[in-house]
């Protein structure tokens, strides 16, 4: 007759558990689909048959057990990097370059078996506060190759950065487009300060054809027409790191989708700052830069080079933190409220120059054409927050205006 195995409280056990005189933890044995004894522990009995539960359940859904108990983040990543060969060059080189510096010798060495939602979001909080960084498009696709491969049952990843969003929305608010003010404000800064004045061309470029970054700054003069007053976007230039030392170097890139490859209009301020530049270059040296076999690049810095999109950066902090000290002191002196700058990038400027041109032009298809919007949801979505604006602005103008009481 089979002897009754309990527990130190005279509880009975199951058939496979166990508690252990040694430690007081509780264990449950189980043969894995290789034959091999394997176990899973818990500091009591509850939790034990819980895990016990998942891991029946696991095996009757046919969620590959041994796998989920030995692979981890790192283990699913490299696989799923090596499954998409249509990765373009630069996108590759940039999750590589993210994933070895952020994510391989911390997150990455977790099971993937044992992570959770909270440790997901957990792990995004501390990229994005002391990092600045949004990981997503790398761990959201490596969980899901874990689910179809089934490995885990759920991408533990869903949802994260909706919740992420809502709680920085609630906290800081939405920062989208500058004002008209703070645009001005930036500008007029760059264009009266002895240091600063020589980012003038670039800034207003930016702000004046919405171009992302990397096509600005790869813009020759041979995109130029000055007869039509247009700017061809036909390419983008790129930093990423490369090799073993992942050093960073820039790169010629093609656009992503059909809409990038566009002709957008020449406004004269846009036209001045060309024009600025090209007698700049004309009197100091041509620049003779070569990228990937092309040259007769616009943009130069004062070493000869081409800047890179994290430099535009690093000078947009430098110029917001010496306008907001002069503002403060100003604002003080004059006894008036401070025209404060917010920290913003260079996509802001985008951002801010679409935002304008919804404020004047209504057709849809414009603004994407000039945008070099893929998704017309995009512009659309953009539209709304401008124009809701502007509502608002009319409601407050006729509520000054207007007594029906």
């Amino acid at each position: 007759m089979a002897t009754t195995r309990k527990d130190l409280r005279g509880r009975t056990l199951r058939k496979g558990e166990m508690q252990r005189s040694s430690d007081k933890r509780y264990a449950y044995s189980y043969t894995d689909p290789l034959g091999r004894r394997k176990y899973i522990y818990a500091n009591d009995l509850v939790t034990l048959r819980e895990k016990e539960a998942r891991l029946t359940k696991d095996q009757m859904d046919g969620l590959d057990i041994y796998v989920a108990g030995k692979a981890t983040v790192n283990f699913v990543f490299d696989r799923y990097m090596s499954l998409k060969t249509n990765l373009r060059q630069t996108t590759r080189s940039n999750y590589l370059y993210m994933y070895d510096r952020f994510i391989r010798d911390t997150f990455g060495k977790k099971k993937i078996a044992e992570i959770r939602y909270s440790d997901v979001l957990q792990f995004y909080n501390y990229l994005l506060d002391k990092q600045g960084l949004q990981t997503n498009t790398l761990l959201h696709p490596t969980f899901q190759l874990a689910v179809r491969d089934e490995i885990v049952r759920k991408n533990p990843t869903d949802g994260v950065m909706a919740e992420i969003k809502k709680s920085s929305e609630q906290t800081t608010g939405v920062r989208h487009a500058l004002t008209i003010p703070q645009q001005r404000a930036f500008m007029e800064h760059i264009a009266n300060h002895p240091v600063y004045c020589h980012w003038w061309p670039l800034f207003t470029v930016l702000l004046g054809t919405g171009c992302r970054i990397g096509e600005a700054l790869g813009l020759r003069w041979d995109d130029l027409d000055y007869e039509q007053r247009t700017i061809s976007i036909n390419h983008s230039l790129v930093y990423y790191p490369v090799g073993e030392s992942r050093n960073s170097v820039l790169h010629i890139s093609k656009p992503k989708t059909e809409a990038g490859v566009r002709t957008i209009p020449m406004f004269d301020t846009v036209k001045d700052a060309f024009e600025m530049l090209h007698e700049e270059q004309k009197e100091s040296g041509w620049n003779d830069v070569e990228i990937d076999g092309m040259t007769g690049f616009i943009f130069c810095n004062r070493f000869g080079n081409v800047p890179n999109p994290q430099s535009v950066n690093r000078a947009i902090k430098r110029i917001i933190a010496d306008y907001n000290a002069g503002e403060e002191v100003g604002a003080k002196k004059q006894h008036r409220e401070a025209v404060l700058l917010p920290d913003f990038s260079a996509h802001h400027l985008r951002h801010t120059f679409c935002t304008r041109l919804c404020e004047k032009e209504t057709n849809l298809k414009v603004i994407q054409s000039v945008m070099g919007h893929k998704d017309i949801q995009t512009t659309m979505d953009i539209y709304a927050e401008a124009t809701e604006k502007k509502k608002q602005e009319s409601f407050e103008r006729l509520a000054a205006t207007l007594d029906i009481f």
